[in-house]
């Protein structure tokens, strides 16, 4: 049994043994592999543009700077590990999800766990952004008559990967275990292959393509090495997004999402290490064009099919590595709302344990952010990682009070040591890229949390009008009036009146009736048939100059109000649901009408009784 506790004090968070038969909802859930490729898949990805990042920045030093990528990357490679050490204990002390928002709430404040929850939902929305437009990207380079339809294409996968999530986690994981596990071969052979090489086997892929190496290099300095480092710590983009959706494990899922998390940051290490090593193996020198992994890959395995299975590979990956969005999003939303700072209805889970509305909000998001850049990744890619740097950076400032309160100083030292490298990155990224678009999401963090603010008052004046918290004053029984609006008599009738004799003390039929002739005629049929019937209800009318059923029935009951102010009032509203959706196309909407008039212009009780149609037989 795994025990863990949120702080020192607190009341220890059980979880139960994995005994095989533990929650039925488990089958919904993920495994430790299972999570690793549902939730990894941004961070696998990010070895395709994370060293190309550091070198593209280096390229400025010359030849010289260059050489400089390995001691950038074993830097990355450290604070990865701190990351990786960092929200291994987030996820046992917080078990219930939230990384970076949930330790920041613990630790931090309130206000300090709002920007840290609006960093990760700025970040997730443009991952799936970028993911897809570089995915389509390298897509359209392999095929350039396309390029003009990328937004369609981008928008098509888009749908693809919000169809799959919808299913289910458990689903998309299935789904993207395989093109994971070809990426990740894919990336270890050419790295392993490549360490036996004297030399490049091949340079096909850069042949004709200019270099980008600066003709008036600069020197080395530590601003040099600052902005190589900030810019490659875009590959640690999604290391945080196993700690946010820990409920979407088995149990005992604080050990799935551990394991999960551990074999993230060894498979990205050593992928990042391997390629950097490469890198100054070969010499290689970025061109315009073609991408640094693409060199790699031809260097090291020659231009060969093996080339086109490493970039086919690349291509899927970098599309689906949204799905990381769609794993972690969710579950942080849905915490949210159980906070009351977004709506209750992103906590509601769907049958496969699938926070739905989250899931949807996410891709009408990525789907406007895509339409906003017209499937053009460069300009998102300014405006990525600066979120998730935020949320790194509170998430271990939290930890390390955390670890202080535990007194545990070697862990609050870690903590604190990756703190301060994420907080200067998040500075130094935020500050090169500024121009660029990050000025955006400078504006965008505090509207984020302003409107979590304003959600957070909303909910406060609804729960004080409801009394929330407070104990009621004992159930008191008024007298109760039940009205039903109809217009003829048919079965619909006889079921509305038999449920408002069951539901009041007095029970009243309304019917409104107008002045023209063919109106007057109809009010008399109603009125002879009603006699003849007798159901022992009266029918009121209610005379009506324009041609409208909702205002006369409310100001009856505002009426009834006046007269008798401690009488309860229910307006029982009968409807026919018919057999067939398309069916509803007949319908005239007046149960809806009424409904609205009503609700707006009284307190009376609204019940809207459903007179089912199916297969010939009716059913109430």
């Amino acid at each position: 049994m795994t025990t863990v506790s949120e702080r020192p004090g607190a009341p220890a968070i059980e979880e139960p043994p994995d005994t095989g038969a533990a929650d039925p909802g488990d089958r919904h859930r993920l495994t430790a592999l299972q999570g690793l490729a549902a939730l990894s898949l941004d961070a696998m990805a990010s070895v395709a543009y994370g060293p190309e990042a550091i070198v593209l920045v280096l390229a400025a030093a010359g030849g010289y700077g260059l050489g400089f990528t390995l001691p950038v990357t074993l830097a990355i490679a450290g604070l990865l590990a701190v990351l990786v050490a960092s929200y291994r204990q987030v996820i046992a002390a917080f078990p219930d999800g939230g990384g970076s928002y949930a330790a920041a709430k613990a630790h931090l404040g309130r206000r300090a766990s709002l920007v840290a929850a609006a960093s990760l939902v700025l970040d997730y929305v443009l991952n799936v952004a970028v993911a897809v437009t570089a995915g389509v990207a390298a897509l359209t380079s392999a095929f350039p008559e396309l390029y003009g339809d990328r937004l369609w294409l981008c928008l098509a996968v888009l749908v693809v990967i919000t169809a799959v999530n919808l299913r289910g986690i458990v689903d998309s994981a299935r789904v993207f275990i395989v093109p994971t596990a070809v990426f990740v071969g894919a990336i270890l052979t050419m790295v392993a292959v490549g360490l036996f090489r004297d030399g490049p086997v091949s340079t096909a892929a850069a042949h004709g393509h200019a270099s980008v190496l600066a003709d008036n290099a600069t020197t080395v300095g530590a601003l040099l090495l600052l902005k190589a480092f900030a810019s490659g710590c875009s590959a640690l983009t999604g290391v945080e997004a196993i700690a946010n959706a820990v409920p979407s494990f088995r149990t005992p899922r604080v050990k799935r999402a551990q394991h999960a998390e551990v074999a993230l940051g060894a498979l990205l290490g050593v992928m990042l290490i391997g390629l950097s090593v490469l890198i100054s193996r070969f010499g290689l020198q970025p061109v315009e064009g073609v991408t640094v992994l693409a060199q790699l890959t031809d260097a090291s395995l020659g231009h060969n099919w093996a080339f086109y299975v490493v970039q086919f590979a690349t291509m899927i990956l970098l599309a689906l590595s949204a799905n990381t969005s769609f794993g972690g999003l969710p579950v942080l939303m849905s915490l949210l709302s159980r906070d009351n700072y977004l709506p209750h209805v992103f906590a509601l889970k769907a049958d496969r344990q699938v926070h739905r509305h989250g899931v949807l909000a996410l891709a009408v998001a990525g789907a406007a952010l895509l339409v906003f850049s017209g499937g053009d990744t460069n300009t998102l890619v300014p405006l990525f990682a600066i979120g998730v740097f935020v949320g790194f950076t509170l998430c271990q400032t939290g930890m390390v009070i955390h670890w202080r309160e535990a007194g545990q100083p070697a862990k609050a030292f870690l903590n604190g040591f990756g703190a301060i490298l994420t907080g200067v990155s998040a500075v130094v990224v935020t500050a090169t890229k500024f121009t660029e678009g990050a000025w955006l999401i400078v504006l965008a963090l505090p509207a984020i949390v302003g409107v979590f603010e304003l959600v957070h008052r909303a909910y406060g004046r609804i729960g004080e009008d409801l009394g929330l918290g407070r104990v009621p004053e004992p159930p008191h029984r008024d007298h109760s009036l039940v009205i039903v609006p109809v217009s003829s008599l048919s079965r619909l009738t006889c079921e509305a009146l038999n449920a408002a004799v069951s539901l009041g003390d007095e029970v009243r039929a309304v019917t409104v009736t107008y002045d023209d002739a063919e109106d007057r005629t109809a009010t008399e049929n109603l009125r002879r048939d009603w006699e003849l019937w007798n159901p022992g209800v009266d029918l009121v009318e209610l005379p009506s100059q324009a041609r409208t059923v909702g205002r006369p029935v409310s100001e009856y009951v505002r009426k009834v109000y006046q007269y008798h102010p401690a009488t309860r009032v229910t307006v029982l509203i009968p409807e026919v649901e018919p057999a067939h959706i398309w069916q509803r196309l007949l319908q005239n909407q007046r149960g809806a009408v009424l409904a609205h008039a009503v609700r707006r212009d009284t307190d009376a009780v609204i019940c809207r009784l459903r007179f089912r149609l199916a297969d010939g037989r009716r059913k109430v």
